[in-house]
């Protein structure tokens, strides 16, 4: 069996809150990973994760990377798209471009586009991009 963890159950388990919800889907997702089965986490539910752990939970930048490339690190869960990529980045809670722009990069590259287009100019750093100026 595969299974999409949604964001709500992929915040419970990284912050333990609130404790009957998080201590739920620790029980399912331990359970499930026993049986065999494939757990897998799109990037819209990681960038997602990225933004409520910082701004409703108050994590730091480096804290919240951390904590998103530990668990798609953890056995038996799997990441569907290009964040694991990402997260390899060094020194990603400063880089420009951030997470998301390079995600979303990323991800049009993979999906056949031969150019990525933006106003952003640290995005000029990343392969296969063009910068638009007024």
């Amino acid at each position: 069996m595969i299974i999409g963890l949604d964001t709500s159950v992929v915040v419970r388990v990284l912050t333990g809150e609130p404790g009957d919800l998080a201590l739920v889907a620790l029980d399912y997702l331990q359970k499930r990973l026993k049986a065999g089965n494939r757990v897998f986490v799109s990037d819209w539910v990681i960038a997602e994760a990225y933004y409520a752990l910082q701004h409703h939970y108050g994590a730091s930048k480096k804290d919240t990377l951390d904590a998103l490339r530990d668990f798609l690190a953890s056995p038996g869960i799997e990441g569907t798209g290009e964040v694991a990529a990402v997260l390899t980045t060094p020194d990603l809670e400063s880089a420009k471009p951030g997470f998301i722009d390079r995600v979303i990069h990323r991800n049009y590259l993979r999906s056949g586009a031969e150019e990525v287009v933006t106003f952003e100019k640290a995005a000029a750093k990343l392969p296969q991009v063009r910068v638009l100026a007024p």
